[in-house]
């Protein structure tokens, strides 16, 4: 027998725990003439067994229900599925905090906090340390914070030495340029890279860019080839962001912006960088686009995973209406464009192979390369030949 302390300690249970039990009528005790009550091996088992099915998630109205008549089949299925739901929710749980203490991939978590709260997701990288340009590549590249430093290293490596870096060609540059103002132009190109677009345009327009690009060594590699070239008077390159561009509004004949506008949001871009542009100015923008209603599975996953905003060529030329802007001329980049881009890519990638074996970034690259010769007639990158419609 047991006085009903005892009884506690052998259960880990208190005493108005036990004396609660006893109302229920799960154990009888045995009151004695000085007020004790004590208890049986039998109330100790029958407690014991309580807190095994307790264990099986079950509460405690269903235990008794348990210990007094047959096992009801149906109830015990449904708390199974009940703890099959909170087990995968704790899961969810899990892998989230592992993945903040840089114990898993963060990629997936990012991703869909971008597209559910990209204000908030920007502020709370503000707030673990991330600048703008970090921030930005992030969300667009890395994917994760605590792999980004090492993404972005394996990712500088494979696109430094190369020239392109995105999809173009120079008769595409050619065509849009024949649809800029004729005299002298004072032209702002966002987002150069290297810039082969801006040499091109120093070489054949007659006038003054100002090459922006959020990436140091690409502007370095830029002024270096403009010097080489004879082109530093004409070309001045600025290190800034995008969103955020250092200069007066109504101060370019054109702005040029290929490849680069996904970063901050195509209407966005066509809102911010509207300012800038004198009355009769041109704005020469591209951005990748649909080009089929029903992609394949394999291309749909990939750009709904890296550009889950992209929509066709005609919702595009809709939005620059809707933003204030006639459309002068639009049109998809030449497959030339994509090997231009691809095939020295693909080259590089095969060269960094062995020195890189388990890098996200290879990986990411091998994917995207892949992609990239099944998108012929599902993707393109569209250019669009706008010009700010007259208040």
């Amino acid at each position: 027998m047991y006085k009903i302390s005892q009884l506690g300690e052998k259960l880990g249970l208190s005493r108005t725990t036990l004396l609660y039990y006893e109302k229920l009528g799960l154990i009888k005790g045995k009151r004695l003439d000085n007020g004790y009550r004590l208890y049986s091996d039998k109330d100790l088992q029958r407690l014991r067994l309580i807190q095994k099915l307790q264990a099986g998630g079950l509460t405690l109205k269903e235990c008794q229900a348990c210990l007094e008549e047959k096992i009801e089949r149906e109830m015990l299925l449904k708390r199974l599925h009940q703890l099959d739901q909170e087990i995968a929710e704790k899961q969810k749980s899990r892998e989230l905090l592992a993945a903040l203490v840089g114990e898993a991939p963060m990629t997936e978590w990012h991703e869909n906090l971008d597209d559910v709260a990209p204000d908030a997701h920007v502020e709370w990288l503000k707030n673990q340390g991330f600048d703008d340009k970090q921030i930005q590549r992030l969300r667009w590249l890395s994917k994760d914070m605590n792999q980004h430093d090492q993404y972005m290293d394996d990712f500088m490596r494979v696109f430094e030495p190369l020239s392109r870096w995105g999809p173009g060609s120079d008769e595409d540059t050619a065509r849009a340029a024949s649809l800029l103002p004729a005299s002298h132009l004072e032209l702002l190109e966002i987002g150069c890279g290297k810039g082969l677009s801006t040499e091109w345009l120093a070489k054949h327009l007659t006038c003054h860019v100002i090459a922006v690009d959020n990436e140091p060594s690409a502007l370095a590699a830029l002024t270096t080839r403009a010097i080489e070239r004879g082109f530093n008077d004409t070309i001045t390159t600025v290190c800034a962001n995008m969103a955020s561009l250092p200069f007066q509004g109504q101060s370019f004949d054109a702005i040029w912006a290929e490849g680069c506008a996904y970063l901050m949001g195509f209407e966005r871009a066509l809102a911010a960088w509207r300012p800038l542009l004198k009355s009769e100015g041109v704005l020469v923008i591209s951005d990748a686009v649909w080009s089929t209603k029903q992609p394949d599975a394999m291309v749909q996953e990939f750009w709904q995973r890296e550009y889950p905003q992209m929509v066709s060529a005609e919702q595009r030329v809709a939005e620059a209406k809707f933003a204030g802007y006639d459309v002068v001329d639009t049109f998809a980049l030449s497959e030339q464009a994509w090997d231009n881009y691809y095939h020295p890519l693909a080259k590089r990638v095969a060269e960094l192979r062995e020195s890189l074996t388990d890098s996200s970034v290879l990986n990411d690259l091998e994917h995207e390369i892949l992609v990239s010769k099944a998108r012929k007639g599902q993707v393109d990158y569209q250019m669009f030949i706008l010009k700010p419609r007259s208040v």
